[in-house]
């Protein structure tokens, strides 16, 4: 009869396998792919319901009166990372402007717009997702050479990057749950838990302007998805955002907007390269005078511009545009297809999390580029961890203090800073030294800086283990003629070692569910981890089934590991395999 921990491990297996195979039985219809264009039919008019405070757009002092021409541009002048490429980080959660599709391309508004531009100028264009946190600092750095993520252009980023003329303008809207008591910006106040994305010119809004203190969230989906369980009481979103995200049936509604106020969206660069910032407003201006601009901004944000405001210079020509106002008004005169009912706590939660077309779309991905990643990033660091613990141990434990305080000082700091703290630091300080090493691709370093983090854990993981064996084992090596070191190689570690294999294999976890945290730095789409993967097909659709698949992955990783070790674990300590449970005879 097999063993009580081999049948619990055969049946979460088997579990995991049912799930993946069979389909779920709770499972939603395939949500629409958000990240392609909704096209002129989706058109939307000058919104009505703007803030009663709401003011239009300002004097305007950053854009250019005019462009340098096109034909006089120096491609090897732009001070180009790659010669020739445009190196651009963008995100994956924000579509229709910025998002990754269901092929794993780059995609949106932003970025299609972009695309076009670089072909004006001759330029080829590779896409880098990263996280918005610190996507202007790695601009800063010249990591990028240009941030698209719909940044709206504060006087606070232009201190950090400097932005080129704007190709779109931003609305806020306010989006709060069915029924709510909040109807428009006026009535936030504080007490309510008013949810933005961390680092957006929305979270200045609700801190500068309402003077309020919000929630802050990673990403859009993860704020919409709180908003629909009412955790929190209203959202304060980009305009495109809250379009594209509030879906038909969804338990929220956008009850009112308003003008950005502090400025145009633009894409970012590093401030001292102007020659850059000309060569794009160059572009810009060219894509809006051949009808580029209006053709995909009518197929991806289709919406009336607000008054006196056009892309570009302000030299370049206004652009011609479909009348979206009549076209949002012969839609709105169709008759409705019906409100949809309303659905139970149990019915969002299956249609959230239990979606099989999802997860069935989520799996080939997640096997071929998430879990090669996720376990290379893992392993690879894991064995600069160990080796680089081991001494870590050795020197914590010497009787020199040269070098018992070094291990001291690197454990404390490594084991005391935030994982994306540590990632981002060796990320972006010492990513532009290397830079010539690695080919600016900032997957070695993810990787060393994993490995630097686990060295901290490990070693000090190394050093309790050593230090639980027995001080006789040291003095019965000596006294058998072995000296010091011989001693320590031979008897003491290796019987340290093999105590503390269950808090490795732990740390071995933490690690590999750390490994996530490597797209900080930008990873090219075929780099992205388990996490990634299904992050970025939750954007695509607004639905929290990819999530749910990637978490299966993880656990097909750690459960059958967590096992394995505990029969290994046995097998040292009684050296022999573990006698099978024995049913009791009657």
């Amino acid at each position: 009869m097999t063993s009580v921990p081999n049948r619990i491990l055969r049946a979460v297996v088997c579990v995991l396998v049912a799930l993946m195979a069979g389909g779920l039985a709770l499972a939603a219809p395939a949500n629409a792919d958000q990240c392609a264009p909704p096209g002129v039919d989706s058109a939307s008019a000058l919104p009505t319901n703007l803030a009663a405070a709401a003011k239009g757009p300002g004097a305007d002092k950053y854009t250019t009166a005019s462009v340098e021409p096109l034909q006089d541009i120096d491609v090897k002048a732009l001070g180009l990372g790659v010669p020739g490429v445009l190196t651009v980080g963008t995100l994956s959660d924000a579509p229709p402007s910025i998002c990754i599709d269901s092929k794993g391309q780059f995609t949106g508004f932003d970025n299609e717009l972009l695309r076009a531009v670089a072909d004006r100028i001759g330029l080829k264009i590779n896409f880098v997702g990263t996280d918005f946190s610190g996507l202007l600092a790695q601009v800063a750095s010249r990591r990028f050479d240009v941030g698209s993520s719909s940044i709206t252009t504060t006087d606070a980023r232009r201190k950090t990057v400097g932005f080129t003329n704007g190709y779109d303008f931003g609305y806020f809207s306010l989006v709060v749950p069915t029924g709510s008591p909040i109807t428009g910006f006026s009535q936030l106040a504080k007490g309510q838990r008013i949810g933005v994305v961390q680092g957006t010119v929305q979270e200045a809004y609700v801190v500068d302007t309402l003077h309020l203190d919000p929630v802050k969230f990673p990403d859009y989906n993860t704020v919409y998805a709180s908003l629909k369980t009412r955790q929190i009481d209203a959202w304060v979103a980009p305009s495109q955002q809250a379009v594209g995200t509030v879906q038909a049936g969804d338990p929220t509604v956008i009850v009112e907007n308003t003008f950005s106020l502090d400025n145009f969206v633009a894409w970012a660069v590093a401030k001292e390269n102007k020659p850059l910032i000309d060569a794009l407003n160059a572009g810009l201006d060219a894509v809006i005078a051949d009808g580029t601009w209006a053709r995909l901004y009518s197929d991806w944000v289709p919406r009336a511009l607000p008054p006196g405001w056009k892309p570009g210079s302000k030299a370049a020509p206004v652009p011609q545009l479909p009348d979206f106002a009549a076209i949002a008004a012969q839609h709105a005169g169709a008759p409705a297809a019906g409100a949809a009912a309303p659905k139970s706590t149990l019915a969002q939660l299956g249609a959230a999390f239990l979606d099989w077309d999802l997860y069935r779309q989520a799996i080939p991905d997640l096997f071929k580029t998430g879990l090669p990643n996720t376990l290379i990033l893992t392993v690879c660091a894991a064995v600069i961890g160990v080796l680089l613990g081991l001494v870590l141990a050795i020197a914590g434990i010497s009787r020199s203090r040269w070098l018992r305080w070094p291990a001291r000082v690197y454990t404390d700091i490594f084991r005391g800073l935030p994982e994306v703290v540590i990632i981002l630091v060796i990320g972006l300080g010492i990513g532009p030294v290397v830079g010539g090493l690695t080919g600016n691709n900032p997957y070695p370093l993810g990787i060393a800086a994993l490995g630097l983090m686990s060295a901290a854990y490990v070693g000090e993981i190394f050093r309790s283990g050593i230090q639980s064996v027995e001080a006789g084992q040291l003095e019965a090596s000596r006294a058998l003629g072995f000296s010091y070191r011989s001693s320590m190689r031979l008897v003491v570690v290796p019987q340290g070692v093999r105590r503390v294999l269950p808090a490795l294999v732990n740390q071995f976890i933490s690690l590999l569910k750390a490994s996530s945290l490597v797209y900080f730095l930008g990873l090219v789409a075929n780099q992205r981890e388990l996490f990634q993967v299904g992050r970025d097909l939750n954007a695509q659709t607004g639905n929290l089934s990819p999530l749910v698949a990637a978490g299966l992955f993880y656990l097909m990783l750690t459960i059958p590991l967590t096992h394995v070790v505990n029969l290994i674990d046995e097998r040292l300590r009684t050296g022999r395999q573990p006698a099978p449970v024995q049913e009791e005879m009657i």
